[in-house]
């Protein structure tokens, strides 16, 4: 097993910053946040594989899991529970799993990361099974509640990946496809939900958001199975069936409202032109 370089520890390259001005702290983490997006293009070949490979996973009936402690876990569930109502996937398509258990989303549970059998154990009320891909977030590549579980997932068949801000980690060594976004020193010593949390976000947006482009879940550029949750989606639904159709906005409404598919509107109207 390989020796994390524990960049994500590393002294911020600033000092003295509690005695900055306000302008001077926010521009100066804005100039490190731009650092970002340049680390996460490096690993696009490494999220290609996974994304490839989870797509084709899904397809013969697989999941997605996140596994995760403290911010990464919650960027983990937040982006499993923005997949429903986003592409109309089912609830237990992606699944977020954090260290501690939900009361963790909010308040940090004493010691929880470090039990390397604790995730399987949270995995198995769903039956995971060779189809199902795991992708563990741990900016230090270390956490043992995340190694254990990618670990014993791998041993059981499913595709492993993780996401981490140290190269060379123990982390990466457990997994099929590591994905390694070296952002540097955080601008406050240590404090990973800056800008290895960000980098976390992003690619988790590129893993799902590529998947379901690429499971049909989205026409031209449009979300055609997002739920229609709120007013503000509604009125979305409708314009994108005004925007493909000759219809005009009430009865796109009512159709959409009747219905409640964008996709299913579409169709409907495209079969009755033939």
């Amino acid at each position: 097993m390989s020796k994390t370089k524990s960049i994500t520890e590393s002294p911020s390259k600033y000092d003295d910053i509690d005695r900055w001005s306000i302008r001077q702290i926010l521009e100066t983490m804005n100039k490190e946040d731009m650092l970002v997006p340049l680390a996460v293009k490096e690993q696009i070949p490494q999220i290609e594989k996974l994304v490839e490979a989870l797509t084709e996973r899904i397809k013969s009936g697989g999941r997605l899991f996140y596994l995760g402690a403290g911010t990464s876990g919650r960027l983990g569930i937040l982006d499993a529970s923005e997949i429903p109502p986003t592409f109309g996937a089912p609830y237990d398509l992606v699944i977020g799993l954090i260290a501690g258990g939900d009361s963790a989303i909010r308040k940090a549970v004493e010691s929880a990361e470090d039990d390397p059998e604790q995730s399987w154990a949270d995995m198995a009320p769903y039956e995971p099974t060779a189809k199902d891909t795991v992708v563990g977030i741990a900016a230090s590549g270390r956490t043992p509640y995340v190694i254990g579980g990618v670990a014993r997932a791998r041993k059981e068949g499913l595709l492993t990946a993780c996401i981490t801000n140290n190269p060379d980690s123990a982390l990466a060594d457990a997994v099929d496809i590591p994905i390694e976004v070296v952002v540097g020193p955080e601008f406050v010593t240590g404090s990973t939900r800056m800008k290895s949390g960000t980098s976390a976000k992003l690619v988790l947006n590129m893993i799902t958001t590529g998947a379901m482009i690429k499971l049909g879940k989205v026409q031209g550029n449009k979300m055609v199975d997002m739920q229609l949750t709120n007013q503000k989606l509604v009125e979305r639904g409708t314009r994108m069936i005004m925007e493909e159709t000759t219809l005009d906005a009430k009865e796109a409404k009512r159709l959409l409202l009747l219905y409640g598919s964008v996709r299913k509107v579409q169709e409907i109207w495209k079969s009755e032109q033939k």
